[in-house]
């Protein structure tokens, strides 16, 4: 007798039950992957904003949803804003599957300055506020800047050619003001915002809006020698003091944080207790001396410890989004027809493909961890 058993007689012998079938489901991987309440929301911008990922068409927020991406942000029309142009607006993103999450305002620098005509801009920005709060906008988002000081931009060279923004105070501390912006000390910042939050705080709590100040970036000590109330985080710590308000809180940016030479876990932690990170930029920077020079890299080769900040903010159970911006420079995004970076050594929507796959990946981690 012929003892030997073919390939198949041996599965045969052992049961066919013992091997998967080939088009048995995977089994789930376990722990909480995805975004829902109580997690942070990763996001892009769209619309016609330098920085943004895709415009407000159907190509454009295909190009955006393609990277996983549901939540996004923009910059607002001008002031007053009307409840009907932004409901308009958050219904088109609808329709492409995308939820608007924040939106920048801005247009008061009558404000900003203590100049005659700002409690005209004031006012307009109260009835904005209104109006994003019966649309069902979440965040506000704002700058309080007496000048931001770019012109200390300029690019370096980081891995295999790429571009990197880098930051030299050096080569700025000594610009003069412009005609236009005037020389403002601290004092008068303070006093200025002080203002403004004391009149829109209260019209913010009353329409269910969150108030999200971005720090100064870049934080230099002076910014064509005006003083800049958010370059230290006991400025931001102030900020949240004067009107104490879930309404008044801040875009927590842990690479600015690292620039002024701070640990953002635990300044993020300290903001977070206190139900004040109304907005998150999430980025990475090697800095060589605090506030004053540093670059901006890849979210993987920097100072900040990326997973411990995301793990913070799962932690925190912080629900609103997060946004990996400012994405490097890699030859794909500058060999595309008409691209043209926002930061010398910026990039684009390939930049930003990296930048959402890292940030993806940090927050599921930090969800099964």
């Amino acid at each position: 007798m012929n003892f030997r058993l073919s390939r198949r007689r041996i599965i045969q012998a052992i049961g066919v039950t013992a091997l998967p079938s080939p088009m048995s489901p995977a089994p789930d991987i376990p722990g909480p992957r995805s975004e829902r309440a109580g997690t942070p929301k990763i996001c892009l911008e769209i619309g016609t904003g330098s920085l943004s990922a895709g415009s407000l068409t159907a190509a454009g927020m295909r190009r955006v949803k393609q990277l996983g991406v549901d939540h996004v942000l923009m910059g607002g029309p001008r002031i007053p804003w009307e409840e009907s142009s932004i409901r308009s607006i958050m219904d088109n993103l609808k329709s492409g599957g995308l939820t608007l999450g924040n939106m920048m305002i801005g247009g008061f620098p009558n404000t900003i300055y203590g100049r005659p005509g700002r409690d005209e801009e004031i006012e307009k920005v109260r009835q904005s506020i209104r109006a994003a709060g019966r649309a069902g906008m979440p965040v506000v988002e704002y700058n309080f800047y007496s000048h931001r000081i770019v012109e200390g931009y300029y690019e370096e060279t980081g891995r295999a050619g790429a571009g990197l923004t880098a930051f030299d105070d050096d080569r700025v501390k000594n610009l003069p003001p412009l005609p236009e912006e005037g020389l403002h000390s601290l004092d008068e910042m303070w006093s200025n915002v002080a203002y403004f939050l004391k009149a829109v705080v209260p019209v913010a709590e009353e329409s269910g809006v969150r108030l999200a100040l971005h720090p100064n970036d870049p934080p230099a000590p002076l910014s064509r020698g005006s003083g800049q109330i958010m370059g230290t985080v006991a400025g931001w710590k102030r900020l949240i003091d004067i009107v104490p308000s879930k309404s008044n809180g801040i875009t927590f940016d842990c690479g600015v944080t690292r620039e002024m030479g701070e640990d953002p876990v635990e300044v993020c932690r300290y903001f977070g207790e206190r139900d004040c990170i109304n907005h998150v930029h999430f980025r990475n920077v090697r800095v060589q001396v605090p506030y004053e020079e540093y670059t901006e890299v890849f979210l993987d080769e920097g100072q900040v410890d990326m997973f411990a900040v995301m793990k913070e903010l799962v932690r925190q159970k912080y629900p609103r989004l997060v946004y990996p911006e400012h994405p490097r420079a890699i030859d794909y995004d500058r060999e595309s027809p008409g691209f043209k970076s926002y930061y010398p050594g910026g990039g684009g929507y390939a930049g930003f493909a990296y930048n959402v796959g890292f940030a993806r990946a940090m927050l599921q981690a930090a969800l099964s961890s």
